[in-house]
């Protein structure tokens, strides 16, 4: 038996255009989901949400229609601690995708091996209230320092408004930090102003990756494409390209497929790669963005 859909949920977008942009060879999309399929993979009954189904052969089909060559699969909090999707998924793709995990504090060391000896190489941390119950610190920096022996990294998924309360949290943790989004700013914000300053800093002083992803979780404008350019999420763009121009070894991207939880629109992921060429101005800073950089934090030492 499985749980209907959470009231009003919005489904992906099942005919993603065709973007005009032509991804480099060895793109890696840093941040994605899978959900289910339901009746093989049961949500978790603490979940906040209960989404569609979006198949490992379903994100395969995407990433082979955008032109996109690996993935990095991010455990969808609809699981829980349960990551037999995510996993299922990243031994599917034959070396082509990695995962991030969600775990408990009392996971031991010979689980922790399984999941790296599987390609995960990195545990989420989800500090939006609306999303998880709060999590004890004192379990994730347990979780931290478990996972520091193998080399992986923390990603960590919160809203701007409580970076300042988190910071000091953040920065005890052992280990590489990867930041979801942005940090979520207030895109109605100046990108030079005291909120985005301080994301900033806190990147720059800082063992952290950023993910300039998700515009239109942020945008106010939305996603309309303004002109034969495709140009979208346009009031996003300056704060993605000041982390570029800052930051331009640490910065991932990634479509966020299926793009739980949205309530306003489901974006075109064909658009949304498009979107790149508005943050990543030149043939350089694509390449960063798109292979080199993903490639030394998910698969060190191997070529795109």
């Amino acid at each position: 038996m499985t749980a209907p859909k959470t009231p009003g949920w919005l489904d992906w977008y099942a005919s993603p255009s065709t973007p005009d942009f032509q991804l480099p060879p060895g793109t890696v999309d840093a941040h994605c989901h899978v959900f289910g399929p339901q009746r093989e993979f049961p949500f978790a009954p603490e979940r906040k949400y209960t989404p569609c189904d979006a198949s490992r052969d379903e994100l395969f089909a995407l990433r082979d229609h955008l032109g996109v060559t690996r993935n990095v699969i991010v455990q969808a909090t609809c699981h829980g601690a349960d990551n037999s999707a995510m996993l299922d998924a990243v031994r599917a793709a034959d070396g082509r995708a990695r995962g991030v995990a969600t775990v408990r504090a009392d996971i031991s060391d010979a689980e922790l091996r399984e999941l790296d000896e599987a390609g995960v190489r990195g545990v989420r941390f989800n500090f939006v209230r609306r999303l998880v119950d709060a999590s004890p610190k004192e379990d994730l920096s347990t979780i931290a320092k478990k996972i520091a022996p193998l080399g992986w990294h923390v990603v960590l998924y919160f809203e701007a408004a409580d970076l300042a309360e988190l910071a000091g949290f953040f920065s005890s943790l052992p280990a590489p930090l990867v930041i979801d989004h942005m940090g979520r700013p207030d895109v109605t914000e100046p990108p030079d102003g005291p909120q985005f300053a301080r994301f900033l800093d806190f990147v720059g002083h800082s063992d952290v990756w950023v993910k300039v992803s998700c515009p239109e979780r942020l945008s106010v404008t939305g996603p309309p494409a303004l002109d034969g350019e495709r140009h979208a999420y346009t009031d996003v763009v300056p704060f993605a390209r000041r982390v570029l121009t800052e930051f331009p070894d640490r910065v991932l991207w990634g479509t966020d497929w299926p793009h739980p939880n949205l309530t306003a629109h489901m974006p075109d992921d064909g658009l949304l790669v498009d979107y790149v060429r508005q943050v990543a101005e030149t043939a350089d800073l694509r390449r960063k963005l798109l292979v080199d950089n993903p490639m030394r934090l998910y698969w060190p030492g191997e070529t795109a």
